[in-house]
C-alpha cells in the first residue's frame, strides 16, 4: 500500500490549522511592535507551538496504534482461522493415514500369508492342516508374550469375564482358519480368490439383516457379478475338486460371520475390561490364546497325531523355517485383520481383501505354475473386475454408518 494513501500519511503531510493560526498572529504582531513585542511573544509562540507539536505526535501515535491494533487483530484472526483449518486438515489426514496404513498392512499380510501356507500345503504336501493352525497361533502367543514380559506392549490381563465374551467369535475364527487351510489344499490361489467374493456377498446380506443397513443397486450389482464369475470359474476350473470348494464355501460364511460378529463382540468386550478399552494385542493374545486348547481338540478329532509321527518333514529345517514364518505371517494378519476393522466397516474390511485379490492370484499363478484354459482366466479375470466395480459401488454409495 502507497504510505501517502493512509489516513496517517495524510496527518502527516497537511498543516496544523491552530499552528497557522498563532505563526500568523505572532508574524504580524512581530512586525508591528518590533523586537520587544517578538521578545514577549517569544515564550507564548513556544508554549503553544510545543502543545500543538505534542498534539500532534499524541494524535499520531494513537492513529498509529489503532492502525497497528487493527491489523494486529486482522493478522490474529487469520492466523487462527489457518490454525483452525490447519488442525481440521490433520485430523482428516491423521483419520485417512490411519485407515489406509490399517489396509494396506491388512492386504499385505494376509496376501503373504495365503502364498506362504498355499507353499506349505502344497508344494511340501503336509496334510495336517489343522497342526500348522495350531503351530502358527502358537508362535504369535509367544511373540506377543515376549513382547509384553518385556515391557515393549501394554495389554489388558485375561480374566474368565473377557473369554466368556470372547469364546463365541473365537470359535468362527478358529473354523475360519481350518477351513482357509483345508481349501488352500485343493483348490489353487487364484480359484480361491475369486471365491472368496461370495463372502462379500454373505457380509452384504448380514448387515442389511443384522444393523438394517441397505445397499443401492449398484452394490447389488457387482455382487450378483461376483456370484456369477464364481460359478463360471468353477465350471471353467480344470483343476475343480469338490471337497475343495465345500470347504471353501463354508469358509465364505464362516469370515462373514467373523468380520460381522467381531465388531459387536469388541464393543462388548470393553465392557468387561478393568480399563475400558481392548487394544489390537490384546485381541490377539486373546484370539491366539484361544484358539490353542480348541486346535489341540481338533488334532486329536482329526487324528493328525498319527501323521505327524510318521511325516519326514517334521525333521527338515527349512520346514520347520516356513511354517515359523507363516507364524509371524498370522500374527501380522490377526493383529492388521483387527486395526483394519477398527477403522472400517466389515463390508469394508470385505471389499478391501476383494481388491486386494488381484495381486494375489497373478502371484499364485505364476509362482506355483498353475495351469488354465481361456475360459476359466477370463472367469477369474472377470471376477476380479467385479470386485473392483464393487468396490467403486461401495465408495458412490451414500454413508449410513461408519465405513
Amino acid at each position: 500500500m502507497n504510505p501517502r494513501s493512509s489516513p496517517v500519511a495524510a496527518s502527516l503531510d497537511s498543516p496544523d490549522p491552530a499552528l497557522e493560526r498563532v505563526l500568523t498572529e505572532d508574524s504580524n504582531n512581530s512586525s508591528q511592535g518590533g523586537e520587544r513585542n517578538l521578545s514577549a511573544h517569544q515564550p507564548i509562540l513556544l508554549d503553544q507551538v510545543s502543545g500543538s507539536f505534542r498534539r500532534e505526535v499524541v494524535n499520531r501515535s494513537h492513529s498509529m496504534k489503532a492502525v497497528n491494533r487493527d491489523d494486529e487483530d486482522l493478522e490474529n484472526g487469520m492466523l487462527e482461522k489457518d490454525t483452525e483449518k490447519s488442525v481440521r486438515s490433520n485430523k482428516v489426514v491423521t483419520v485417512h493415514n490411519k485407515a489406509l496404513l490399517s489396509g494396506v498392512a491388512y492386504c499385505i499380510s494376509s496376501c503373504s500369508m495365503i502364498l506362504v501356507n498355499k507353499y506349505v500345503l502344497s508344494s511340501y504336501d503336509f496334510n495336517a492342516g489343522i497342526s500348522l493352525m495350531v503351530y502358527q497361533n502358537f508362535v504369535s502367543v509367544v511373540v506377543v508374550s515376549t513382547l509384553r514380559f518385556f515391557g515393549i506392549i501394554c495389554m489388558e490381563p485375561l480374566t474368565w469375564r473377557l473369554i466368556r465374551v470372547w469364546l463365541p467369535v473365537n470359535v468362527i475364527f478358529v473354523g475360519m482358519l481350518i477351513t482357509s487351510m483345508f481349501s488352500l489344499k485343493y483348490i489353487n490361489v487364484a480359484m480361491v480368490t475369486v471365491l472368496k467374493n461370495v463372502t462379500n456377498v454373505i457380509t452384504a446380506v448380514g448387515e442389511m439383516y443384522l444393523f438394517n443397513k441397505t445397499h443401492d443397486n449398484r452394490v447389488w450389482t457387482a455382487l450378483f457379478l461376483m456370484i456369477i464369475s464364481a460359478i463360471t470359474g468353477g465350471i471353467t476350473d480344470l483343476s475343480f475338486h469338490a471337497v475343495g470348494y465345500t470347504w471353501q464355501i463354508i469358509n465364505c460364511f464362516l469370515t462373514a460371520s467373523y468380520s460381522l460378529t467381531l465388531r459387536r463382540v469388541m464393543d462388548t468386550a470393553k465392557q468387561v475390561t478393568k480399563s475400558g478399552t481392548l487394544d489390537e494385542f490384546s485381541m490377539v493374545l486373546l484370539n491366539n490364546t484361544l484358539s490353542l486348547p480348541l486346535g489341540i481338540f481338533l488334532i486329536l478329532l482329526f487324528n493328525e497325531v498319527d501323521y505327524l509321527s510318521k511325516t519326514p518333514l517334521l525333521q527338515l529345517p527349512t520346514f520347520w523355517l516356513v511354517a515359523t514364518f507363516s507364524g509371524f505371517l498370522g500374527l501380522a494378519i490377526s493383529f492388521t485383520s483387527m486395526w483394519f476393522l477398527h477403522q472400517t466397516s466389515a463390508t469394508t474390511y470385505s471389499l478391501v481383501g476383494s481388491l486386494n485379490k488381484i495381486p494375489l492370484s497373478v502371484a499364485g499363478i505364476f509362482l506355483f505354475h498353475v495351469s488354465t484354459s481361456l475360459e476359466n482366466s477370463a472367469s477369474i479375470f472377470f471376477g476380479l473386475l467385479a470386485g473392483v466395480f464393487f468396490a467403486r459401488a461401495k465408495m458412490q454409495e451414500k454413508p449410513q454408518s461408519r465405513s
